[in-house]
């Protein structure tokens, strides 16, 4: 059995000289493009057997035949690239790059924001000026600031200079704003004009002891002169504070009083352009009390005053006067009317047995004045006996039969449309309505309405049809007699 054996086992070792030839064939390259095919897996290829032969059995000496270094690499597939990341991109350019304003040393500008600002958040701005015919750009901020407005300062008068604005973040500077035309740095004229608020075009009322702090706006390049007066005279600095800016004047009194009422004169000038305004200030103060207060009458419960104005009204118009009374019983005043417009009033419904006083009180547009003007005398309402005597009336026949002093009329309506007929009757006793249609009485009938109110008689026939039309007649009786009137109602059908 073992000689038997030995054999077996050297036999196929000549047969498996042919091994190496997959080694000097071209064998890898195509194993290479069959890798993806998941059936034939290329650590594991081997040459086909021969057919005469069945397929070897692996031994210890075949076994390290696939491992073998030179046809296996080839066959693992080489790794993909890493995608790179991609850059974070700069802001877009500032928009609508203009200026707003040019001075003698200065030039404002004004900008929008970019539209995209990519990433990273908007770190500011950067604005860079560039005279005109040079290229050297230069920035005149040291650091981005995120304002959207910016004063170049300390220009030279006459230059002309080229400006431009950039958008700064951590992905770096924008593209460019720039203006289209240079900027010529130079004093911009500007005529003068006082721009006087709304509400001191009218009289500016204040009360005495108020302070008056009035801003007048006002424009004018350069720098304009202000001038107040007051009558044509300057004003009194030791009471009227005037401060003046480039672009206001302020007039300022600490407790005004009734001596700084007037008309005051703004005029701003430049190189001898002008313009005025004139501003009306008005201080006034509660009036002073009505004058010569009498008690004219006294009648029933009834009692007539009269007075004249006050000397002083505290420089404004006297809106009316409040007259009050106080009887003796209780000695509190008591408000009989408010806003008299007239110097004189009569006092009504007072309590016959008591005994009053009266006084009469001023008011402007401040208020009341502080004092009032008082009567001397007092009024004493007593009871006096009357004898009523009752007018003696003749009697009256009032009976009087019915009569129509309103006849009906024909009506034309439309069916579905509701309708009405009236007319007016009189007698005494009041007499009773009957409404007929084709001289039958129309009695409980949900269709009609009828109604009588001072005399007047009303038939309302609601969402008429053409069955309803014809002769409608109102009958008025009572126990003297009797009277009718007629009309007549077409109800048209619409075509």
């Amino acid at each position: 059995m073992t000689g038997k054996t030995a054999p077996s086992a050297t036999d196929p070792a000549p047969e498996k000289e042919p091994a190496p030839t997959p080694k000097e064939e071209p064998a890898p390259a195509p194993a290479a493009e069959e890798a993806p095919a998941p059936e034939h897996p290329p650590a594991t290829e081997q040459p086909p057997a021969p057919a005469d032969e069945p397929a070897p059995v692996p031994t210890a000496e075949a076994t390290p035949a696939p491992e073998e270094g030179p046809p296996a690499e080839p066959q693992a597939p080489a790794p993909e690239p890493k995608p790179e990341k991609p850059k974070a991109e700069p802001p877009s350019a500032p928009l609508s790059l203009t200026v707003e304003e040019v001075s003698e040393n200065s030039v404002t500008l004004t900008w929008k924001a970019p539209e995209q600002t990519g990433r990273s958040a908007l770190d500011g701005y950067v604005v860079e000026i560039c005279k005109d015919g040079s290229t050297d750009w230069t920035a005149v901020n040291e650091e981005p600031f995120l304002s959207t407005r910016y004063t170049i300062q300390d220009l030279g008068s006459g230059d002309k200079i080229h400006v431009r604005v950039k958008a700064v973040s951590a992905s770096g500077a924008s593209v460019p704003a720039t203006l289209e035309q240079p900027v010529l740095v130079r004093e911009i004229l500007q005529l003068p004009r006082i721009r006087m608020p709304r509400h001191l075009r009218q009289t500016y009322v204040r009360r005495v002891g108020d302070a008056l702090n009035i801003m007048v706006p006002f424009q004018g390049k350069p720098q304009p002169e202000v001038i107040w007066t007051k009558g044509g005279q300057p004003l009194d600095t030791s009471r009227i504070n005037i401060r003046n800016t480039q672009k206001d004047t302020i007039f300022y009194i600490r407790e005004a009083q009734r001596s700084d009422s007037g008309k005051y004169e703004l005029a701003v000038r430049i190189n001898g352009a002008e313009d005025k305004a004139t501003l009306d200030i008005r201080v006034i103060e509660p009036p002073g009390p009505p004058q010569n207060l009498k008690l004219v009458d006294v009648w029933g419960f009834n009692v007539a005053l009269e007075w004249t104005p006050p000397v002083d009204n505290g420089n404004s118009e006297i809106k009316g006067y409040v007259v009050q009374k106080s009887d003796k019983k209780s000695g509190k005043w008591f408000t009989a009317l408010e806003r008299c417009t007239r110097t004189s009033c009569t006092i009504s419904d007072l309590i016959i047995g008591n005994t009053y006083s009266f006084r009469v009180f001023a008011e402007n547009a401040c208020g009341l004045s502080e004092k009032a003007a008082v009567t001397s005398g007092v009024a004493n309402i007593k009871k006096t006996k009357t004898a009523y005597q009752p007018e003696k009336i003749p009697q009256r026949d009032m009976m009087e039969p019915p009569k129509f002093t309103q006849p009906l009329t024909d009506r034309t309506t439309t069916r579905g449309y509701s309708t009405h007929l009236f007319c007016s009757v009189r007698g005494f006793p009041q007499p009773k309505i009957i409404w007929m249609k084709n001289q039958m009485e129309i009695r409980e009938d949900p269709k009609y309405i009828a109604m009588i109110e001072q005399g007047v008689c009303s038939l309302e026939i609601r969402k008429p049809s053409p069955f309803d039309g014809g002769i409608y007649t109102c009958k008025a009786v009572n126990p003297l007699g009797e009277a009718s009137v007629d009309c007549k109602l077409d109800v048209k059908v619409p075509k």
